[in-house]
């Protein structure tokens, strides 16, 4: 394998699961009715591995498992998206990052995998509003994934309902998970097959380096 360059990227994740609000997972605990089935979304909003640029990317997961994951109980059964406007050079770097070939948190995240049931480069849509009012992604006739922040009668107006330093960070230690409703959760999409609307979902940024 060649030698992995330096590398980063900033950017934006969130999912959408079928776990009532809050995933317990967000809190290193077993999903509800201990099984997972949810949307990993990610977007690239500036990156570089080696001398490739990364910006404006996305990458997709669907996903299923059972048990607590961060407690070492269980594997993620995994598909994959990639972007199809990423040119070849750019879909090898994706794939060397998110299967955690290339080091950085990813290669810690990359352990809870158990398979990966193929990867697809496919046309995906995403949106994050700045204030993180909403967030959105799409992949057409496979994954519809959408939420709104999460709000309440005592949360006062234009701010978010956050979670600082959580135990069960998806994209690494000392972030911000920014807590929502799904508003669309469908997939059908690498034999996997759900509906899972009005469930919890969360936002976190990701900043990761590599390969250290």
């Amino acid at each position: 394998m060649a030698e992995v360059p330096q590398w980063w990227m900033k950017g934006d994740w969130f999912d959408v699961c079928r776990c009532d609000i809050p995933c317990p997972c967000e809190f290193a605990q077993p999903p509800t009715d201990n099984h997972c089935e949810g949307v990993l979304a990610y977007h690239i909003r500036e990156g570089e591995y080696g001398n490739v640029r990364l910006d404006d990317l996305s990458v997709i997961g669907v996903g299923v498992f059972d048990g607590n994951i961060w407690a070492g109980e269980a594997q993620l059964t995994l598909g994959l998206f990639i972007d199809e406007r990423a040119d070849e050079r750019q879909r090898e770097a994706l794939q060397m990052v998110f299967s955690g070939q290339a080091g950085g948190f990813m290669a810690t995240f990359a352990a809870l995998v158990g398979e990966v049931r193929g990867i697809e480069y496919v046309p995906i849509t995403f949106d994050v509003a700045d204030d993180l009012a909403y967030w959105r992604a799409e992949i057409p006739g496979k994954v519809t994934a959408a939420a709104e922040a999460l709000s309440g009668p005592t949360t006062p107006p234009g701010t978010r309902v956050q979670l600082h330093n959580p135990p069960g960070s998806e994209t690494g230690p000392g972030q911000i998970a920014t807590w929502g409703r799904a508003t669309d959760n469908l997939v059908d999409a690498h034999g996997f097959q759900w509906n899972w609307a009005g469930k919890s979902s969360k936002h976190i940024p990701f900043d990761w380096t590599g390969p250290d």
